[in-house]
This record gives C-alpha cells, sequence and structure tokens, in this order.
C-alpha cells in the first residue's frame, strides 16, 4: 500500500500529516512556551511544531545563560521563501541571546552537485549572507564559515577537522547509507563534517560544554538522529546533547515540497515584484471552486491554498486578520483572485523593502566572514 507521505532527506512527497510524523519520528510536541515565543508567529501557529530536549534551551533562555543555535546552508540555487522560514528562526534566536554558528555546505555541495568551489562560494555570500544580512542578521555573537575553510585559526580549524575524523571510528557504514541512499566517498565525508559542525561548538577552542540547537525541517531528523547517537557513543569527548526543533515545510507554488531547482515552485527574494506577483497569478494553487458562482455557493478551502498559507507563515502576522481571511475564503466571500491580490501587495512591499536592504547589505558583508 502506498505511503500517505514520505519524509526523507533525499525526498519530500505527499501531503504531510505532521501529527502522524511526530509518532513516526519519535520526536515531541512543542507546547507551552514563554511568552516571548508566543509572540513570535512560526511558535504562536504551530509552524514549528515538535522537538528533542528543547527544554535544555527553554532553561538556558530563563536562566540568562549562553547557548548555541546551529544551523547550515547548501550553497546552489536561488534564496528563496521557504529557506527564509529558517532565517526568521535564526534571528530570534539571535535575539534572545544566542551565539550563532552558520557553517556553508561547500565540501558537501562540492562533492555531490558542483566541483567548483569558487562558484560555491560566490553563491553562498551572493545568494544567501546578503539576504541574510538583509533580513536583519547581526554582525554580533556569530560565526559564519565554510567547511572548506573553518577558521584562520589553526587551533580551532585543527579542533574541527580532527573531531570530524574521529567521528568516523563511531559512524557504521550503513548509517550513511540509510540518510544518503548510497555510498561514497564524498559522501561520507559530508557525514562526517556535518556531525562536526553539529558538534564542535562544544570544543574548548570554541565555547566548551555548552547547549546546542539545531532548528531543522522535518526531512534533516535522520542528520539530526545520527549526531545525537554519536555524542552518546564518543568516547574522546564529554558533550552536552543536541537540542532540535522541527518546522512544517512551506508549500511550493504548485503546492508540493519548494525546491530550488524548479523556478515555477518558488519566489526567490531577488525577484522583482513583478516577478512575484506573476507567479503567484500563475502558478499558486488554489483552494478555490471550478467557477465564481461555485466558489460563492460552496467555498474555499484554505488549508491547501498556497496563497492563504504562505500569509499564514509568513506574510500576515496579525491573527485576527489571518482568521477573518480564512473565514471569508472558506464562505465564498472571498475570492481565488482577491486572496491572491491579498498575497501580492503583502508581498509587493517586502520585496521592495528588501531589495533596499540588499543594497546596504552589500555593503557590510566584510563584517560577517
Amino acid at each position: 500500500m502506498k505511503k500517505e507521505f514520505i519524509v526523507t532527506p533525499w525526498e519530500v512527497t505527499g501531503k504531510i500529516n505532521y501529527n502522524k510524523l511526530i509518532k513516526e519520528f519519535g520526536i515531541s510536541p512543542l507546547a507551552n512556551l514563554p511568552k516571548e515565543f508566543q509572540r513570535n508567529l512560526l511558535f504562536r501557529r504551530g509552524i514549528v511544531y515538535g522537538h528533542r530536549d528543547f527544554e535544555n534551551i527553554l532553561n538556558a533562555i530563563k536562566n540568562k545563560q549562553k547557548f548555541v543555535m546551529m544551523t547550515g546552508l547548501m550553497p546552489s540555487g536561488k534564496f528563496h521563501f521557504g529557506h527564509a522560514l529558517l532565517v526568521k528562526q535564526i534571528l530570534f534566536y539571535q535575539s534572545l541571546g544566542a551565539k550563532l554558528y552558520i557553517a556553508v555546505a561547500d565540501l558537501e555541495a562540492y562533492n555531490t552537485r558542483n566541483p567548483n568551489l569558487e562558484e560555491l562560494r560566490k553563491v553562498a555570500i551572493e545568494e544567501y549572507l546578503i539576504n541574510y544580512i538583509a533580513l536583519g542578521l547581526k554582525p554580533k555573537n556569530y560565526d559564519f564559515y565554510f567547511q572548506s575553510a573553518r577558521s584562520k585559526d589553526a587551533k580551532k580549524s585543527n579542533a574541527y577537522y580532527n573531531l570530524a575524523s574521529k567521528v568516523s571510528r563511531y559512524v557504521t557504514f550503513n548509517e550513511v547509507k540509510a540518510i544518503y541512499g548510497s555510498i561514497t566517498p564524498g559522501k561520507l565525508n559530508s557525514a562526517l563534517l556535518q556531525v562536526s559542525d553539529m558538534l564542535h561548538p562544544q570544543l574548548k577552542d570554541f565555547e566548551g560544554k555548552i547547549n546546542v540547537l539545531v532548528p531543522v525541517g522535518s526531512d534533516q531528523d535522520p542528520h539530526i538522529k545520527l549526531a545525537r547517537d554519536i555524542i552518546q557513543r564518543i568516547k574522546d569527548y564529554r558533550f552536552s546533547q543536541l537540542s532540535s526543533s522541527y518546522h512544517m515545510f512551506m508549500p511550493g507554488l504548485k503546492g508540493d515540497k519548494m525546491s530550488s531547482s524548479d523556478s515555477t515552485s518558488y519566489i526567490a527574494l531577488t525577484n522583482s515584484s513583478e516577478e512575484a506577483a506573476n507567479k503567484i497569478r500563475k502558478y499558486a494553487f488554489s483552494g478555490g471552486q471550478a467557477t465564481i458562482q461555485e466558489h460563492r455557493k460552496k467555498g474555499g478551502n484554505p488549508d491547501v491554498d498556497v496563497s492563504y498559507q504562505w500569509l499564514r507563515m509568513f506574510f500576515e502576522e496579525n491573527d485576527k486578520k489571518l482568521q477573518n481571511i480564512y473565514h471569508n475564503y472558506k464562505s465564498g466571500k472571498l475570492l481565488t483572485s482577491e486572496l491572491k491580490q491579498i498575497l501580492i501587495d503583502k508581498l509587493t512591499i517586502f520585496l521592495k523593502n528588501h531589495h533596499r536592504q540588499r543594497e546596504k547589505a552589500k555593503k557590510l558583508v566584510s563584517k560577517f566572514i
């Protein structure tokens, strides 16, 4: 019998039931979060929905203790709103006092996608870092690095690569195969480096033993589980267990997963407002009926409508306004074209402002590398 949905590091298909995913993955639902989290729409609306050992991070925040938020980026394709969903979390944790570690997985990309490190570095800066800065990233409590060149500080760099080498003692081929689907020297190297990315902030040459949070999309959970398992096995170090959080996927324009390889599935943050509006009108999957008359009678389905979901996950901060849009669309009072226009109007304002911020960000890059 065909599965209702599939969520793995190499495949995300079907309509995802996040309640079932919580049970299948063995993660815990996020609940009873403090006020500062409730003010953030991603947590208030359950878009960040699950966790492993998140209470360690909450305790650190409550007791004003230092903690690390570690994440990575794959320098391939355009930076789109699916990526921006994670950046919203990065900025939120930075505002709470987290030390940020942001890894550019250029060696992983080199081994699996593009054998040109200079080009990968350019993409990482122009498509990702500049957008991060434009969205509000601050050059404080912050470490942005490339896997291929961890640090100019020899002790730090040696500690990072030494950890990746020692991790190999605690990883099996079957584990790597389960995550990557097949085993090649490049993929094995990527797995070891990714574990080192998550664990190395706790080395004495960096922060020392500390709580580390890794926020991810649900498809990345096997990487988290591998790192958490290694922490329990490794004898050379005493690491605090990793914490992780899981966020829903922002749907692609056509209703499936957003993909950097399909330009009709996303809106890039470098797209003009006109390009973005045209994409919404042409590709955004509708939950409406076939005709206006039928829509007025039966109403639409906001739960599958991409324009509504984008408003819910990113563009409409006001809960009451969002609720009104939901009920008006469901009742048939609001047409699909009108719902799309609401999104287009908000998207236009956002992109015009973001493009101004990008121009400013280009002058600040040297402060972040």
